[in-house]
């Protein structure tokens, strides 16, 4: 099982990245990763590319609509040869909301648009690598021009593209176009089984592939602590990030799946509110049955079993999430234990693998 930690720097800052990558690679985890909430993946996994030389650097999740696919391709170029081919490109649609009013950028049609952004990389880093004349025409993006002297230079093929998503039809795009795939974290094991691995089947059969071999990632929240007091601001900040998800329609299917559709309506309305308490009293309303069926909830020892025993056999990896695991000791601790779970017998569960086995591989 391959086990990914996040960049999770003391206070969130900059500074304390280096030593969190660097910590992470010596006591042999897969890869390392950092999502979009309040930094740039970008440049939080540049600062660990040079701060390591064979974990993987992996974007969980980077907000493709809120960039262009040129502005993209271009930093993850960068990335890409810096790191030595290690960068993982993990994107996401986010909601309508936070693409129009935080991000001001145009929305619409996510699943098509996705689809069409992911061949708008392909279309560009193909111009580049063999100088053919930029030519994408589409219906949300257009690129028809590029000068050498706009062309970046890089030693490394493009960096797998992972996609995440919940609805069928955007978990459809990513079988069909990604290398991988992220289970939202707003998921159930049920609703992995019976909806979102039946889609992803779907996908990769439209373009002539098979389950087998695509990259499926977990990153399940989790509730743990090593005290009284750690567990319970584990506990409510989980509690939080799930009335949060909750409260989101588009997501609205996984609580349908589980009978609990006035759940989120509730918490969509509260979430409208003026209310300063409102984060606070959305979380309270999640109660024990809906935590424990979202989360592994335990002991620190206790997570990595439970990770195994709900999703050993439906993911290929696992990226511990950050929201109720904030300490990286605590994190390396989690993700020791997931390691340790999910290794075969005869195995050490270290990844000795060169840079160029993470991600792409340098070019002939």
């Amino acid at each position: 099982m391959k086990v990914v930690l996040p960049l999770a720097a003391p206070h969130g800052r900059l500074a304390g990245v280096a030593a969190v990558a660097s910590a992470a690679e010596d006591d042999g985890f897969d890869g390392v990763s950092c999502n979009e909430t309040a930094s740039d993946p970008m440049l939080e996994l540049t600062v660990a590319a040079g701060a390591t030389s064979r974990v993987g650097l992996m974007t969980n999740i980077l907000v493709a609509f809120a960039r262009s696919p040129m502005t993209l391709a271009t930093q993850a170029r960068a990335l890409q040869d810096y790191s030595g081919g290690r960068l993982i490109l993990g994107l996401g649609s986010q909601v309508r909301a936070h693409i129009e009013r935080r991000f001001s950028m145009p929305w619409g049609a996510p699943a098509a648009r996705m689809a069409e952004y992911l061949s708008a990389l392909e279309a560009i880093w193909s111009a580049w690598d063999t100088g053919a004349p930029l030519d994408f025409r589409g219906k949300f993006y257009t690129h028809t021009l590029m000068a050498p002297m706009f062309t970046p230079e890089c030693e490394y093929s493009p960096p797998p593209v992972y996609l995440a998503g919940v609805g069928e039809r955007m978990t459809e795009v990513a079988g069909e176009r990604a290398a991988g795939f992220f289970i939202h974290p707003f998921s159930t094991e049920r609703y992995l089984r019976e909806v979102t691995l039946p889609a992803l089947t779907r996908g990769r059969r439209a373009a002539g592939l098979q389950l087998s071999g695509f990259e499926v990632v977990c990153a399940s929240l989790v509730v743990t602590g090593r005290d009284e007091a750690e567990f319970a601001r584990s506990d409510r900040a989980v509690r939080e990030r799930l009335a949060f998800y909750a409260s989101t329609p588009s997501y609205r299917p996984v609580l349908a799946l589980h009978g609990w559709d006035d759940l989120g309506e509730e918490l969509h309305q509260l979430s409208r509110t003026a209310d300063p308490d409102r984060w606070h009293r959305m979380g309270a309303l999640i109660d024990d049955d809906v935590l424990a069926t979202f989360a592994l909830v335990g002991t620190p020892d206790e997570i990595g079993p439970q990770f195994v025993a709900r999703f050993g056999g439906l993911a290929t990896q696992y990226k511990l999430n950050q929201t109720g695991v904030p300490d990286p000791e605590l994190a390396r601790i989690i993700g020791q234990g997931v390691r340790e779970a999910g290794t075969p017998p005869g195995e050490d569960g270290s990844s000795s693998r060169p840079a160029a086995e993470v991600g792409a591989r340098p070019r002939p």
